[in-house]
């Protein structure tokens, strides 16, 4: 069967894409490496956090060249959101501006402004039913509307915290988050449980794109095809004429045809694929696909505290603290902007046990309920040594070279880091605690910028839409994007993004002869 449009990953960049297109009436096929992941009371369970799942896949591992553990990724309908805290924060007006202490001679600068995504972020928050106040972030951009739902009232451990940030000076506020906080189109309200940052939601209170996006459009008439691993983009030199695609289990290829392709697999997988296909030749920005991976300096600080600063239990990563992200007078170095810090609720003890080794974690596991900290958020610099490439001497089990990861952060990237650290080691201080523990997150949660987008065709792969330079029929729209990182979570951004290049992308295009209720009708 031809297709108007296949959308490659389910995740942010690729649901939201689907959506556009699927409500303009375009017969469109997403593919999906994984599968759907199951809800009820097992999900509660602290084996269950999302690394320890089978959903969070190590059969084609990522090797990292400057040290750090092979790393695997999610692979799920919904990919990370079913698993993510939830946090939907704008970038900032500024964070779309040239700035030469985090950008440096990398050629980095968006093709848009704040004002050509403002309407999209709006849209993204009422598709995502963000809920949140307006007014208590001090670098808050404008907004067009309101959140669309409240925010929660504040845990008892977050008004300790948000008590000693204040304390200091500081102005915290209460962080937007995908999450329901009333119960909406036959979905419950969020019952601020303890297992929702890292768990998929039990009762689907939490707004992943699994629940939000692709359950409807399935029903809408959208195909989907789940275990679905996509091998390689074919082209003829000017057009991809089809997308490869081998069955997870089996192995048996399939290729699918579309008039458009929509490449939203990740900062990682998207370059991967790209670069496997061979198509960087065809672009005349190539050279930087691969290229310019960030993926924020981003460390967590602990603080121990004598008895358990959150005995109930319950829902607490609702902070936010800002006073430092352009800078502040106390901090010389680094000059310009810093970052920010979030709050982050008490670890899992099965994800703590499972870290640590054994003797370890079994000692650690019961002073687990000791803990509340903040997560250090700095934005880093985009670097052109930082990259994503193939190895070529070694492929997975469906042919395609493995991915190696080439990474190091800047020694302003670690500056900015260590003064973010320093704020959140005085406000846990203030809060109660005695003692601290740093962990350094070696993940690539928020990487980002590796198939970049701006004005110069010859230092940036993709256009002011998301398209592929080289290619008429290509369009990215993931974490891979951005050539600068800010220092919010990637999500809102991505989602805002997606929203425009399609819509830009349907305005472009004749409406399709056969509605889609007629795909969904089997015809």
């Amino acid at each position: 069967m031809s297709f108007d449009a296949i959308v490659v990953g389910s995740g942010f960049g690729g649901a939201m894409a689907a959506r556009v297109l699927v409500h303009a009436g375009w017969r469109v096929l997403l593919l999906e490496r994984g599968g759907w992941v199951a809800r009820g009371p097992e999900s509660w369970a602290q084996e269950n956090v999302g690394e320890l799942t089978g959903h969070y896949s190590r059969e084609a591992p990522y090797r990292q060249l400057r040290g750090g553990r092979d790393l695997g990724a999610y692979h799920c309908v919904g990919g990370p959101s079913v698993f993510y805290g939830g946090v939907s924060l704008r970038m900032r007006e500024r964070d779309f501006e040239v700035d030469r202490d985090i950008v440096g001679d990398s050629g980095a600068r968006w093709p848009l402004d704040y004002a050509d995504l403002e309407p999209h972020y709006t849209a993204a928050e009422r598709i995502l039913g963000v809920s949140g106040a307006g007014g208590e972030d001090p670098t808050e951009p404008a907004r067009s509307e309101p959140y669309p739902q409240p925010a929660a009232d504040l845990a008892p451990v977050t008004q300790r915290i948000d008590r000693a940030a204040r304390g200091l000076g500081l102005r915290p506020f209460r962080l937007p988050l995908a999450i329901n906080r009333v119960a909406a189109e036959g979905r419950a309200a969020c019952r601020l449980c303890g297992t929702c940052d890292g768990f998929a939601c039990a009762i689907g209170a939490k707004n992943d794109l699994a629940t939000t996006v692709i359950g409807p459009l399935v029903r809408r008439g959208l195909r989907l095809e789940t275990d679905s691993v996509v091998t390689r983009l074919v082209t003829d030199g000017t057009r991809v004429t089809g997308v490869e695609v081998a069955a997870r289990e089996s192995g048996a290829r399939t290729v699918h045809r579309a008039r458009e392709v929509v490449l939203a697999a990740g900062a990682l997988a998207t370059p991967h694929l790209l670069l496997a296909s061979e198509l960087a030749p065809l672009n005349p920005g190539g050279r930087v696909i691969g290229r310019y991976l960030q993926r924020h300096y981003n460390e967590i600080l602990f603080g121990i505290f004598p008895a358990p600063p959150n005995p109930g239990g319950g829902f607490h990563k609702q902070l936010g603290i800002h006073d430092l992200y352009f800078g502040h007078a106390s901090v010389r170095d680094p000059a310009g902007k810093l970052g920010g810090l979030q709050q982050l609720p008490t670890p899992p003890v099965g994800l703590v046990r499972a870290e640590l080794p054994r003797l370890l974690g079994a000692m650690c596991a019961p002073w687990v309920r000791h803990l509340t900290g903040l997560l250090v958020m700095a934005e880093d610099q985009p670097v052109y040594e930082n990259r994503v490439l193939l190895d070529e001497s070694a492929a997975d089990r469906y042919g395609v070279p493995r991915l190696l990861i080439s990474h190091r952060h800047t020694a302003r990237d670690k500056a900015a880091g260590a003064a973010l650290m320093a704020v959140a080691k005085r406000v846990l201080r203030r809060a109660g605690a005695l003692a601290f523990y740093r962990h350094r997150v070696a993940t690539f949660s928020h990487g980002l910028g590796t198939v970049r987008m701006g004005r110069d065709p010859f230092t940036s792969a993709l256009d002011a839409d998301c398209r592929f330079r080289g290619l008429d029929n290509l369009t990215v729209v993931d974490a891979s994007v951005l050539p600068t990182s800010a220092a919010v979570n990637p999500s809102l951004t991505i989602s805002a993004l997606s929203l425009r290049a399609a819509e830009r992308l349907v305005a472009r295009s004749v409406r399709p002869a056969i509605p889609a209720r007629h795909v969904a009708a089997g015809r």
